[in-house]
């Protein structure tokens, strides 16, 4: 039974016996306190915790799971695996013990032409916690299982919990008896390798309390509403329905593995090493594709590391194995068309997901060598001078220059005999984080030295900041840098930081824009300011260029502020406030600030989210924060006390540092955040905002962005011209466009598809000309020439194996036709029977046809398929194409 029809079974079973069919949830876990998605019950943990109220009695699930702990165990057992799926049935309140367990014996042995899995009753053993005299009297006496066939077991493999105080309940787990060659006999307390388990009930019915382990923790008392929780690994079920010794020969990975013997030449079962790789390779590529149908990407920090370490130890393998050329896409189109039938998205997002693979692949194997050539290197000179620790510097180079995760280095150097410095490793990537920050304070500062500013704040004390209420003021010119430099005077035309005692201008900080304006000074010099920054704690430098007059240290000087640039930043704050309580109302309290800019007239907002936010989510937010701006509420700020503002459930702004009084900006009843910047008095000074909508910036992160007052009146102004332009255009009411424009798309993709049949029947009427001008070839009839270009692959095929059938008799038979599309040569080349007898493989030829062409491909021994850079090669390569065949025939 293949792992699609698994999956199928299990949910059609339990929905038709009342449970809700729940999908699968993103690998990316919608839970601050997990990378990603480790288990089948992670999305129902809510409802258990009784954080939600569940809206359903019954559900059922097929769960994508990714758990890393044991990565370097991959393929050297045949139990570990990085992705599985978790079939899961769940209760909330309904059924409880006996109604889980005849559930679970029902689909397990029932036939199969009855909807089941067909196992047999006999090979069935039973585990109970030890204290579950229920679980073992129903197994024992309603469902029949033979008291010998029932274990009882203690905590650790039968009680679960969460590992914090919360619900928690025994377990009774499934184990199947694969026969004597996998071991003694003597049930799963006894041999667990031939006593496999498949299915884990788990019977929430206590409340624990807190403590250390798996055991150590006292029962409360009972729940008030006993609910279920089970798993089932389809990959173990597999297993054993498929008839196969371990995970990795079950149909969904087994296809990996062929396509990675067929790239190498290594055959599975070959040797331990190669087998290893092999299983590697599989497991690594299937959840390569899962991580980013999910929308990880690659990087060097969280999610994105894992899927850069898994898929770089898969690269590394298949290089182990002998490949020399690029092998990710074919990988990926193998896991694509397993993976595929159980998860329909993954075929659609095909092309990204080819296309984060393809390159994340270019971009190791342009550092593999070379970085292989310099850890060699260093293993051999470790050793030659006695040692057996490998340098943190090495591998710091490994990682900073080649791209290789600490994790690949460590592996590699094990298979050498040789340790990590890893402690030297870290504290230089510690040196380099802080360089980085330093680089990214110069930025701010103009690279000045900042013991310049330190002197400043030691000599004058801190800036006074009188923004909140004034936005002009006198005050004096206690620091002076000009081009970076300290310098007591600055004239006319130079570009200079001024730092006064006290100030109206905003420094940027917590995601506002600094202000900008004029200091006038009492000599008559004006200085533009375009930019305040606080290089060091509580200094304000003003930045920008001397218009008239000399500017001196110690001169008196009046500083005002744009307050038309000033006001529109203030609107944006305000409304970035609003937004990201409007988010966290619609989304739950994960959609938290993840980094925010606040300019004049506009501002985005970055949120943590496992997904995209749905566009009438995004609506029903934008219409809540202008329903608060019609209600008027006033918007008030006041300092206190951190614990004072915690009780009051302040939120906290991304990128604020916070000591013991923080300033708390509450916008009536709706929002309260700890927050330094500068806002409106009330929210009807807003006018309106406007989202325009939201969109990845990484790993769960999305950005909404947007317009506030006269920006987004100004917005919406030129929608409506462009909507009054468009119902002139198709002479209907506004409501009516999407209709009309729909229809109108719609007879447009029937027109091109009209096109593409009469494009597709005139290169099939090719055929009979290009069989009639078969060439004999040492009695092989060979068919080459270049189609029309633009001639789509998918024609290309069709063309092929019409040539070939229109070539009569028991004749050897090899078409190899050619084509340019988008600039890129493609082949396709068939043979019939008669000619595969000769040893004639299509496979063969086009692996030759194709390397001619600068690319590569691959298929079957009857027909095959590949492609290249180079369109000026296919002369040649249908040349290639010849000679191979004369030299077969």
């Amino acid at each position: 039974m293949e792992s699609a029809e698994i999956r199928r079974r299990w949910l059609r079973f339990f929905e038709e016996r009342g449970h809700t069919v729940v999908p699968s949830a993103s690998l990316i876990a919608d839970d601050p306190t997990l990378l990603l998605v480790p288990a089948g019950m992670v999305p129902f943990k809510p409802y258990f915790l009784g954080e939600v109220k569940p809206p359903f009695d019954r559900a059922v699930s097929v769960q994508k799971c990714v758990r890393t702990p044991d990565i370097e165990e991959v393929g050297k057992t045949t139990r570990h695996g990085t992705f599985f799926q978790m079939c899961g049935n769940f209760s909330f309140g309904d059924y409880f013990k006996e109604g889980a367990i005849k559930l679970a014996w029902e689909l397990l042995t029932t036939s199969v032409a009855d909807g089941g899995y067909g196992l047999e009753p006999e090979k069935l053993w039973i585990t109970v916690y030890k204290e579950d005299d229920e679980a073992e009297r129903i197994w024992r006496d309603v469902i029949g299982v033979p008291a010998e066939r029932i274990q009882r077991l203690g905590m650790g493999p039968n009680f679960w919990s969460m590992g914090v105080p919360g619900p928690c309940g025994p377990c009774s787990e499934i184990n199947y008896d694969r026969g004597p060659e996998f071991g003694v006999e003597g049930g799963p307390a006894v041999n667990d390798e031939r006593y496999v388990e498949i299915w884990n009930l788990v019977f929430m019915q206590y409340e624990r309390g807190a403590g250390e382990g798996k055991e150590d923790f006292p029962i409360l008392g009972d729940l008030p509403s006993k609910n279920i929780d089970t798993g089932l690994g389809l990959e173990r079920l597999a297993m054993i329905l498929q008839g196969v010794h371990n995970m990795y020969e079950t149909d969904n990975l087994r296809a990996v593995i062929d396509k990675g013997t067929e790239l190498t030449g290594v055959a599975y079962g070959a040797g331990h090493d190669s087998d290893v790789s092999l299983r590697v390779v599989a497991d690594h590529m299937r959840t390569s594709v899962m991580l980013i149908g999910d929308g990880v990407t690659p990087g060097n920090e969280g999610r994105g590391y894992v899927l850069r370490r898994i898929m770089r130890r898969a690269i590394r393998n298949m290089r182990i194995l002998g490949a020399t050329e690029p092998v990710v896409n074919e990988l990926v189109d193998v896991v694509l068309k397993s993976m595929g039938q159980q998860y329909p998205e993954l075929l659609t997002d095909r092309k990204r997901i080819e296309t984060v693979a393809l390159a994340e692949e270019a971009a190791f194997l342009k550092t593999l060598k070379a970085g292989t050539n310099i850890l060699d290197t260093a293993v051999t000179d470790t050793k030659a001078a006695g040692g057996t620790v490998l340098s943190g510097d090495k591998a710091f180079l490994l990682h900073d220059t080649w791209g290789f995760p600490i994790d690949l280095t460590l592996e590699m150097a094990a298979e050498q005999g040789l340790s990590v410095d890893e402690d030297g490793f870290r504290r230089l990537m510690k040196e380099q984080r802080e360089r980085a920050k330093a680089d990214a304070r110069a930025k701010k500062t103009g690279h000045a030295d900042l013991s310049a500013y330190r002197e400043v704040a030691d000599t004058a004390g801190s800036t006074v900041f009188t923004g909140y209420t004034d936005t002009e003021g006198e005050s004096t010119v206690v620091g002076l840098l000009v081009d970076g430099v300290p310098s007591p005077a600055a004239t006319e035309g130079d570009e200079v930081e001024v730092v006064l005692d006290r100030t109206p201008f905003y420094a940027e900080g917590g995601g506002q824009l600094a202000d900008s304006g004029r200091i006038r000074l009492d000599s008559g010099a004006v200085v533009e300011v375009r930019d305040v920054q606080q290089p060091v704690p509580g200094v304000s430098v003003h930045k920008g260029t001397v218009q008239v007059g000399e500017v001196t240290l110690g001169a008196g000087a009046y500083a005002q502020i744009d307050v038309k640039r000033r006001r529109a930043i203030a609107r944006a704050h305000s409304a970035t406030h609003l937004t990201h309580q409007a988010l966290r109302d619609a989304l739950g309290p994960t959609a938290a600030q993840a980094g925010s800019e606040n300019s004049p007239g506009r501002f985005r907002f970055d949120f943590g989210s496992p997904a995209a936010v749905p566009g009438a989510v995004l609506t029903d937010v934008e219409q809540k924060i202008n329903e608060v701006l019609s209600r008027e509420l006033d918007v008030t700020a006041e300092v206190m006390s951190m614990e004072e503002a915690k009780k009051q459930g302040a939120i906290a702004e991304f990128g604020e540092k916070y000591g013991d009084r923080v300033r708390v900006v509450t916008i009536g009843d709706f929002s309260k955040e700890l927050c330094g910047g500068t806002h409106v008095h009330n929210t009807a000074q807003l006018g309106l905002v406007k989202l325009l909508g939201e969109s990845s910036i990484g790993s769960g992160v999305r950005r909404v962005e947007a317009l506030v007052g006269v920006d987004a009146y100004n917005f919406l102004a030129r929608e409506h011209t462009v909507v009054s332009r468009l119902t002139d255009l198709v002479k209907g009411r506004p409501e009516e466009l999407p209709e009309k424009i729909s229809g109108m798309l719609a007879k447009l993709k029937e027109a091109e598809k009209e096109i593409e049949r009469f494009r597709a029947e005139k290169v099939l009427q090719a055929a009979a000309g290009l069989a009639a001008g078969a060439k004999d070839v040492r009695g092989v009839a060979l068919v080459t020439g270049r189609v029309p270009d633009g001639t789509a692959a998918d024609d290309l095929r069709k063309l092929v194996l019409d040539v070939r059938g229109r070539i009569q008799g028991d004749r050897p038979t090899v078409v190899a036709l050619f084509s340019v599309a988008n600039g890129r040569p493609v082949t396709v080349i068939a043979t019939n029977e008669a000619a595969r007898e000769r040893g004639i493989k299509a496979g063969d030829l086009v692996r030759a046809a194709a390397k001619t062409l600068g690319g590569g491909g691959g298929g079957k021994p009857d027909v095959a398929q590949g492609g290249g850079q180079n369109p000026e090669a296919v002369d040649e390569a249908a040349a290639a194409v010849e000679r191979l065949v004369a030299e077969a025939a």
